[in-house]
């Protein structure tokens, strides 16, 4: 009998291909060995093609107590993250994903900081012009948005995963003020530091009040695990500084010592304030399991 090719086709299916002609056939040469050659590069380049969905799909129909998708997946109203890619293909700007949700960011923080003294109010407003990225209250809502998703197909912002993204901003920038102090800067985005205008016992002062106020905020929220895990923050925060102020012989002790660093001063605000807002929303209730001190240094 006749010897066939099996190949693999799109959807997973299976059919044999068609039997190559022998040396002495006349399909061999001309335009008929040009339209078989023709027709193979079309199926190679068809069979490349073949999303990597459509793959997982029909092996998941085949073979279903052998292979599954995530759980997040099977849970999350959302078109499949394995879609082919594009060159030059757009993705969406997460600042205009998030932005929405912290519409009136800075004006907020502002009333926060209720100050009767004209020249301290000054001091502590001075960063808070709107002309700073917000990072940080940017990935806390859209992870605000993410947990609420997952938890109860929510798209909505609680007003206190809102509140800690606020917190965020004001514990990042009393630090930048601190830091600017230690340092002794001259400028920062653009214009003069605090301390370089208003002198370092008062940019000391200006940063002290700007956590206060955020810790004012913080205790309004009336969550104390949320209370527990930002002020951890704070103390990371000071902890930070004084590791970089030294520094390690060894040069496995020092790389050791640069990524605690790092860490407690830049990384520890972050990732914990993702653990708050996930904290405050999805896991309260407890149907999700809470994996908040999974993330850590």
């Amino acid at each position: 009998m006749a010897s066939s090719w099996w190949r693999w086709r799109r959807c997973c299916s299976w059919r044999p291909a068609a039997r190559s002609p022998g040396p002495g056939s006349p399909g061999r040469a001309g335009l008929s060995g040009l339209r078989a050659a023709t027709a193979a590069a079309a199926a190679a380049a068809a069979r490349a093609q073949m999303s990597y969905f459509n793959l997982v799909k029909s092996l998941t129909s085949a073979f279903p107590n052998m292979y599954s998708i995530s759980r997040f997946h099977h849970m999350t109203p959302a078109v499949c993250c394995c879609s082919k890619t594009r060159s030059g293909e757009k993705y969406t700007d997460p600042f205009n994903l998030g932005w929405r949700d912290l519409k009136g960011l800075y004006e907020d923080i502002r009333k926060e900081l209720f100050i009767s003294t004209t020249e301290l109010k000054e001091m502590c407003e001075y960063y808070f012009d709107g002309k700073g990225k917000a990072f940080r209250p940017i990935i806390v809502v859209l992870m605000a948005r993410a947990c609420n998703i997952h938890h109860n197909n929510s798209r909505n912002v609680q007003a206190s995963q809102r509140a800690i993204a606020l917190i965020a901003e004001m514990i990042h920038t009393a630090s930048l003020v601190h830091d600017d102090v230690i340092d002794d800067a001259s400028s920062r985005r653009g214009k003069h530091t605090v301390n370089k205008i208003w002198g370092e016992k008062k940019a000391v002062l200006a940063g002290d009040l700007i956590l206060s106020a955020a810790s004012i905020a913080l205790a309004r929220i009336g969550n104390t695990a949320v209370v527990s895990i930002l002020t951890q923050v704070i103390e990371d925060l000071v902890r930070g500084e004084f590791l970089q102020l030294g520094s390690k012989e060894n040069e496995n002790e020092r790389f050791a010592h640069y990524l605690e660093k790092t860490f407690k001063k830049t990384a520890s605000l972050i990732a914990n304030s993702c653990k708050a807002v996930w904290d405050t929303g999805s896991c309260r209730s407890g149907k999700i399991p809470h994996a908040a001190e999974q993330l850590g240094p």
